[in-house]
């Protein structure tokens, strides 16, 4: 049972340190003026944490029904542990984050070069392009967090992406969680993570994606300071980092939520 949820709370941490760090990628693309080939980037740096995905969904359902055969097992206790592996792999996301960047302008560049992303892939693989990565390495300076006062960046902007991040870290995990404390809507419970996940999607796509593309958009036109955008970047990673700390908190009234709203429709 330990190493199942050491094993889930490896690939959630590997799943919120990549999405994390695609904000790497899109400041590397305002910073190089070339936006568009960032984001054919980010989608394949995202398809890693889909990847990751795959592998965490089989596992979580093996730790629930290891639960269901030991009852002695704190099943909510587990899953806080797995939202902990989020709050790890977002915060090690931050550290590396300047290194990002710089790794992200030399992809961004490369990609122009090869055309395509996987000759990218081929050419970024090997031995020699492998060794040159410890020269971009860089951890945050202390100058680089002085700058980061929260004046001008919607604190909206970050009150809402923290909800969100809060919702996606949980909304799997709740409806497992119901699943299991619903043996006689098992099937339906398990199948309900988009009640929740529903939320943050909605957040996202009215409220926080349009907000990020307008400010993002002012940097690009020249109407906000290169400054303003990395500080907009670094305040947008800390929610994130502190919406996975609020997930610990939404664990279980959103798994209440379910448990009210599946019987409705089952």
């Amino acid at each position: 049972m330990i190493d199942k949820v050491l094993w889930v709370s490896a690939l959630t941490m590997v799943i919120h340190a990549v999405e994390t760090l695609s904000y790497g990628i899109r400041l590397a693309g305002v910073r190089t003026g070339k936006l568009a080939v960032a984001l054919s980037l980010t989608g394949m740096i995202v398809l890693l944490s889909r990847t990751s995905n795959l592998i965490q969904g089989p596992m979580m359902g093996g730790v629930i029904d290891e639960a269901k055969r030991n009852p002695g097992i704190s099943l909510e206790a587990q899953m806080h542990v797995m939202i902990a592996g989020a709050s790890i792999g977002t915060l090690l996301a931050i550290l590396f984050f300047p290194t990002a960047v710089r790794i992200s302008v030399k992809l961004i560049s490369r990609l122009e070069e090869t055309g395509s992303l996987p000759r990218l892939v081929r050419d970024s693989v090997s031995i020699r392009s492998l060794k040159r990565v410890g020269s971009q390495f860089k951890l945050p300076t202390w100058a680089m967090l002085s700058r980061l006062r929260v004046g001008g960046v919607p604190k909206r902007l970050l009150l809402l992406n923290m909800l969100v991040t809060g919702f996606y870290t949980v909304g799997v995990l709740a409806a497992l969680y119901a699943s299991f404390l619903m043996p006689e809507y098992s099937t339906a419970a398990s199948q309900s993570s988009g009640l929740v996940n529903g939320i943050a999607t909605i957040l996202m796509t009215l409220l926080v994606d349009p907000q990020v593309a307008l400010l993002t958009d002012r940097a690009m036109n020249g109407q906000a300071s290169m400054g303003s955008i990395n500080k907009m970047y670094g305040w947008l990673m800390f929610s994130r980092f502190c919406g996975t700390w609020l997930a610990q908190l939404l664990l279980v009234p959103c798994t209440l939520i379910i448990q009210w709203i599946v019987p409705l429709f089952a």
